[in-house]
């Protein structure tokens, strides 16, 4: 089940960062060490009275002319109307209503999304009160006063975001057809795939990196089995700046990832593999989705006998946090292998649900503990007592020991090579727990 995705969307200085921030609590402070993994987070996963969503924050953008920012605010408008389930409009009570806020509302308004308006600035209702029923005129829902930098009225305004959560949950509970979402940068060939695959050109194709417009679900049959592909919509051409381009990319990344059980990079076989790439990988790596990497216009490459040989150590090299992706060389023009990326989808499909007997991993383990000694640190050893496996997509293994400190993440990963030995999962990230257990308990 995808979680919701919500939007924040203001003019520049109204608190959208403070908000983010404040919203995304500790996660946004914790930067996982995955090389080549944007740290300059946009998004953030959050948890709010045990309902999970992702955060985005569309902002970033302080332009000094007037009439950019109301160019610039549609644009991060239409992002969140594109790609949110609920969007919160945040408004500064201190600078009043503005003609820019007025016309973003009307934007949201037509667009029939859940909106919840956030009046931010405001540390005293006895201050600020009144100003505050002034934002009932932008006709989008009543105005939730809340103080990002004091954390006042956060509970209000999340109560207010999550109840229109169930239905996006439960139409996704209730469709098991396979998700499969193709991500990458623009112009590496991601909407001539799917053409391909379906035969017809339902996406529009152009030379101009960005020219899909939303995320497009696409359903594609093959032998007997439909497959919803899920195009990430490219970037508008009006966001010239490199970084809104990459920042855009990423949200639209995002949106797409959540909804998906695997995930296929695209990368162009004439530009090689870059570490926007990576970045994009990373996403899909952190939420434990099923991984293929296609690198398209393999029909445009002069070959030798050592061409794939190369171009897979390059990809491993940059792409060196996730060695399990599978690796297709495909051409969306001549159909090269596109029929052998269905046969991809569903092992990786399989290796994401597979469960191992606790029994089975137990002897794994005790093996692998007597060819390699755990660590130890002053005088004191790493004990491992017992292994289960406690969830799958992506599947979870919990790991009982007698001290986490000793437990260096790269015996973690000693372990991880030797299930992989034994099981395989091509295709999909293991995630590892590792567990506390005095040796009298067991």
């Amino acid at each position: 089940m995808s979680k919701p995705i919500v939007a924040i969307v203001g003019r520049p200085n109204v608190g959208k960062s403070t908000l983010f921030n404040v919203l995304a609590g500790e996660t946004i402070s914790i930067v996982k060490d995955t090389p080549g993994v944007t740290r300059d987070r946009i998004y953030a996963d959050c948890t709010w009275l045990n309902m999970n969503f992702t955060l985005i924050d569309t902002g970033g953008i302080e332009p000094d002319s007037k009439d950019i920012i109301l160019s610039q605010m549609r644009e991060q408008a239409q992002i969140a109307i594109d790609t949110a389930h609920v969007i919160i409009f945040i408004v500064d009570v201190r600078q009043g209503l503005v003609d820019a806020d007025s016309k973003v509302a009307d934007m949201l308004r037509k667009s029939g999304k859940p909106v919840v308006l956030a009046v931010n600035k405001v540390d005293s209702m006895q201050k600020f009160g009144n100003d505050v029923y002034e934002f009932y005129n932008l006709g989008i829902g009543e105005p939730i006063p809340v103080s990002a930098a004091s954390r006042l009225g956060i509970g209000d305004l999340l109560d207010e975001v999550t109840k229109h959560f169930s239905v996006d949950q439960m139409d996704d509970a209730e469709d098991d057809r396979p998700r499969v979402a193709i991500i990458g940068k623009p112009n590496v060939g991601k909407s001539s795939i799917i053409n391909r695959l379906l035969g017809e050109n339902r996406v529009i194709v152009s030379d101009v990196a960005g020219t899909t417009r939303d995320a497009v679900d696409t359903e594609v049959v093959y032998n007997g089995t439909e497959y919803v592909f899920i195009d990430t919509a490219g970037l508008r051409r009006k966001s010239k700046i490199k970084e809104d381009l990459e920042r855009y990319s990423i949200i639209r990344t995002v949106s797409a990832v959540e909804r998906a059980d695997v995930v296929i990079l695209v990368i162009d076989a004439v530009e090689g593999v870059t570490e926007q790439d990576a970045k994009i990988a990373g996403i899909a790596h952190d939420r434990g989705k099923g991984m293929i990497v296609a690198v398209n216009k393999w029909d445009a490459i002069e070959k030798h006998d050592k061409t794939i040989y190369e171009y897979t150590k390059k990809i491993q090299d940059t792409l060196s946090f996730m060695q399990y992706a599978e690796m297709i060389f495909i051409s969306a023009v001549t159909g090269q292998r596109l029929g052998k990326m269905f046969e991809l989808i569903d092992m990786v499909r399989e290796n994401q649900n597979l469960r191992i007997a606790t029994g089975v991993l137990n002897e794994i383990m005790t093996e692998a503990v007597a060819l390699q000694q755990p660590p130890s640190d002053k005088g004191k050893r790493l004990k491992l007592y017992y292994m289960t496996q406690v969830a799958v997509k992506p599947p979870t293994f919990v790991i009982f020991v007698n001290d986490k400190e000793l437990m260096h993440f790269s015996y973690v990963r000693y372990l991880e090579n030797r299930i992989r030995e034994s099981f395989g999962f091509r295709g999909t990230a293991l995630k590892f727990i590792v567990r506390e257990r005095s040796g009298k308990e067991e």
